[in-house]
């Protein structure tokens, strides 16, 4: 201890650093203070939430991708206050917003949460911004940004998303269907099959699984590739992918039904069957991340090569 001591000592900038870190920890405790019944409710709303419950995983997630990057990190710099004032700013009106407009509206649970929450993000944002300043922020951008997904989906934008994966889903369920040569008459989301017929509903519409499935595309993109345009193209192929794998699933259903008998529609494949696809979603998403990879290797390869005919 009379060592560490001495070395701190002889060690200003770690003395700054190390009150740099009490100050902040400070300023984000009094933060979370002030938010500790919005976030109290929104991890006891998560845990009770079959959809919302990969909530509870965001925080433990962007703090371990921001312990890999600690060797990374630059050195502190000064406080980007212009930043930090536009972050506490937005958070500010969010809040204004909620108390003046939003609150007399009788926003549902998710909604509710969703602003608060928000706000809170906005001033976290703002309190990394001032102790941490610009380079620190940016070297950990992608974890902080991780966190918006503690935001609950909006109520009013649930209806679309749905609507959007149900279309998707059947129109890839069709194509299923027509390269198994199943004959079946499609109108919009139902399907009639020899023998029974099927509707692709909302809650066949695979949005969790297809959220889950985005934020591990997200994850391997950030964590393997080094890229940005193949970083986009494996999360932008995620969305197709769900659309697949969702389609994919009305399709085995289907087809078990037909050939087995209409009680498989109540079956375990249909009713708690959604991890065994999603399971099977994460096959091509794989082979994809490696084919990808494969690529940057090769023309990393490539490029020292150059630079050693270059030099010689």
């Amino acid at each position: 201890m009379k060592q560490q001591t001495t070395r701190l000592a002889e060690n200003p900038a770690a003395i700054r650093d190390s009150a740099r870190v009490r100050r902040f920890l400070l300023a984000a405790g009094l933060l979370t203070l002030m938010f500790v019944i919005p976030l109290g409710q929104l991890f006891r709303f998560a845990a009770t939430s079959q959809f919302h419950s990969y909530i509870l995983l965001v925080p433990f997630i962007a703090g371990y991708l921001i312990w890999l990057k600690r060797s990374a990190l630059p050195a502190v710099g000064q406080p980007a206050r212009l930043v930090a004032g536009a972050f506490g700013l937005a958070g500010t009106v969010v809040l204004a917003g909620y108390w003046l407009i939003l609150r007399s509206r009788q926003l549902s649970e998710d909604d509710y949460l969703a602003v608060m929450t928000l706000a809170f993000l906005l001033f976290f944002y703002g309190v990394c911004g001032w102790f941490w300043g610009g380079r620190i922020c940016r070297t950990v951008a992608f974890p902080l940004a991780l966190l918006l997904f503690l935001l609950p989906i909006p109520t009013p934008a649930m209806p679309w998303i749905d609507a959007f994966l149900q279309h998707g889903s059947a129109l890839a369920a069709s194509v299923f269907f027509g390269m198994a040569g199943t004959p079946y008459l499609r109108d919009g989301l139902t399907f009639q099959l020899p023998g029974i017929s099927l509707q692709v509903a909302p809650e066949c519409s695979g949005i969790q699984s297809s959220l889950v499935l985005f934020i591990v595309g997200l994850l391997a993109a950030y964590l393997f590739l080094r890229t940005p345009w193949k970083r986009a193209v494996l999360v932008l192929l995620v969305i197709p992918l769900g659309l697949i794998r969702n389609g994919f699933r009305v399709f085995v259903i289907g087809e078990l039904c037909v050939h087995i008998g209409p009680q498989m529609i109540n079956s375990y494949i249909h009713r708690q069957g959604g991890p065994i696809f999603f399971a099977l979603s994460l096959i091509p998403l794989f082979v994809l991340l490696v084919v990808l990879q494969k690529t940057e290797k090769r023309r990393g390869r490539a490029g020292f090569a150059a630079e050693l005919s270059r030099r010689a």
